[in-house]
C-alpha cells in the first residue's frame, strides 16, 4: 500500500514536470529564443514614412545601404587649389536639382565649391547661403544619377544610449564614404566655440554628444539613428591629446529652423542689443579700460560701449555696467550672452539684469536689427 501511494506521487510529480515544459514551449519558448537571439529592430522612426531597418549581426549594413549614396564628399577650392575637404549630404531633391546640407566652416571663403558622390563622380556644386553662428551652409548641386535623399528625423526622440553612426570623408580624398558607429553620449551639451577662427570664444552650441569617430573632414556629415534619419549634423569635436571619443553635432530641429532662409539665399536675422562689450575676466586685466568691477563678481559682461540708435541707447544700460542675465537666465560671458540674445527676434523686448557701482538692477530693452 505504500509502495502504491509513493508510485502515485511520483507519476503526479512527473506528470507536473512534463506539463510545465509543454507549456513553457507553446506559450513562452518563443520569446526566449527571440529574446536570445542576435536580432533586434531598429528604433522607432520619426518620420511618418520611414522605413524601419532591422539591426542584426551584420550590424547596421542595411542602414548604410538606405543613405549611402545621399552622402558626399565636399572640396573647397581657394586659388584653384583645394583648400580644404568636408561632408554633406542631400536632403532635398526637386527634379534635376539636389540640396545638400554641410557645415558653413567646411564652404567657408571658397571660391568654388564640388562635391564627389559616391560614385566618384565631381559635380559643381554653389553655395546658396550659410551662416557661422548655425554652422549651417546649403549648397544646391544637380541631381545625378544614385543620388538619395536623407530622412530628417527627430534628435528629442532619442535617448542616452542609442546606437548612432555617420558616413564621412575623414582626412579627404582617400578615406571617403568612411563609417563610423557609437552611441548617443549626451544632449544639450552647452560648448564654447569661435566663429571666426580666434583663440577666443564668441558662441555657445547647444549640441548632441556621441562617440563615434570623428575625424577632420567629417564636419557637415549626417549623425543617423539606426533607421538612418539624420537626426544631427557633425560640427565639431574635442582635440586634446588626453580627450578621445567627444563628437558633436548640431541637433537637426535646429537645423531645420534655419534651412529654409538659407536654401533662399537670404541671411539669418539676428537681434542686436546694441553694445560692445568685455567679458568681466577680461576687464579685470584690461589696462586700456578702467572699470569699477566689485572683486565679488567673477562673471558677466561689461559694457565697453554703446551704439547710438540701439535698443540698448534707449534703455538704461550705461558705459561700465556689468549684465549678467537676460531674462533671467545667467549669462557668464559673451558667448553666453550672445546664445542668450539669439533665441529672440528682431523687435522682442527683454529684461536685461546689470550691475552698476556694486547693486543689482534689471532695465527693458527692445532689440534692434543688425546692419
Amino acid at each position: 500500500m505504500k509502495a502504491e501511494k509513493i508510485k502515485e506521487a511520483v507519476l503526479i510529480i512527473v506528470s507536473f514536470v512534463i506539463g510545465g515544459v509543454l507549456t513553457f514551449v507553446i506559450i513562452g519558448g518563443e520569446d526566449l529564443v527571440s529574446s536570445n537571439s542576435n536580432t533586434s529592430s531598429g528604433l522607432t522612426c520619426s518620420a511618418a514614412d520611414c522605413t524601419k531597418v532591422v539591426v542584426d549581426e551584420s550590424g547596421i549594413s542595411e542602414a548604410v545601404k538606405k543613405v549611402y549614396d545621399g552622402v558626399l564628399m565636399v572640396r573647397n577650392y581657394q586659388n584653384n587649389e583645394v583648400a580644404s575637404t568636408g561632408t554633406g549630404f542631400v536632403y532635398k531633391i526637386e527634379g534635376d536639382t539636389a540640396y545638400v546640407i554641410t557645415n558653413q566652416h567646411v564652404v567657408d571663403g571658397a571660391d568654388r565649391v564640388t562635391l564627389i558622390t559616391s560614385n566618384d563622380e565631381e559635380v559643381e556644386g554653389e553655395v546658396l547661403g550659410g551662416d557661422s553662428y548655425v554652422d549651417i551652409a546649403v549648397i544646391r548641386i544637380k541631381n545625378v544619377d544614385g543620388l538619395v535623399a536623407l530622412q530628417l528625423g527627430n534628435s528629442e526622440n532619442a535617448s542616452l544610449g542609442d546606437l548612432v553612426f555617420t558616413i564621412g570623408s575623414p582626412l579627404g580624398y582617400e578615406y571617403r564614404g568612411s563609417v563610423s558607429t557609437g552611441h548617443l553620449a549626451g544632449k544639450d551639451r552647452m560648448v564654447s566655440v569661435s566663429t571666426d577662427n580666434s583663440s577666443s570664444s564668441d558662441w555657445v552650441m547647444k549640441v548632441l554628444q556621441t562617440d563615434a569617430a570623428i575625424n577632420p573632414g567629417n564636419s557637415g556629415g549626417p549623425l543617423m539613428n539606426t533607421n538612418g534619419e539624420v537626426i544631427g549634423v557633425i560640427s565639431m569635436k574635442f582635440v586634446q591629446t588626453e580627450v578621445e571619443g567627444m563628437g558633436f553635432a548640431i541637433p537637426i530641429e535646429y537645423v531645420n529652423s534655419k534651412i529654409e532662409t538659407l536654401e533662399k539665399g537670404e541671411s539669418i536675422e539676428w537681434p542686436l542689443l546694441g553694445v560692445s562689450m568685455l567679458n568681466v575676466s577680461d576687464a579685470k586685466n584690461s589696462y586700456r579700460y578702467n572699470f569699477n568691477i566689485p572683486n565679488d563678481i567673477d562673471s558677466g559682461v561689461v559694457i565697453a560701449s554703446i551704439e547710438n540708435g540701439t535698443g540698448a541707447a534707449d534703455s538704461d544700460l550705461r558705459e561700465g555696467d556689468i549684465i549678467t542675465a537676460i531674462n533671467g537666465e545667467e549669462v557668464a560671458d559673451s558667448a553666453y550672452l550672445r546664445y542668450e540674445l539669439y533665441k529672440y527676434s528682431v523687435g522682442d523686448t527683454i529684461e536685461v539684469t546689470y550691475i552698476r557701482d556694486g547693486k543689482e538692477h534689471t532695465t527693458k530693452v527692445v532689440l534692434s536689427k543688425s546692419e
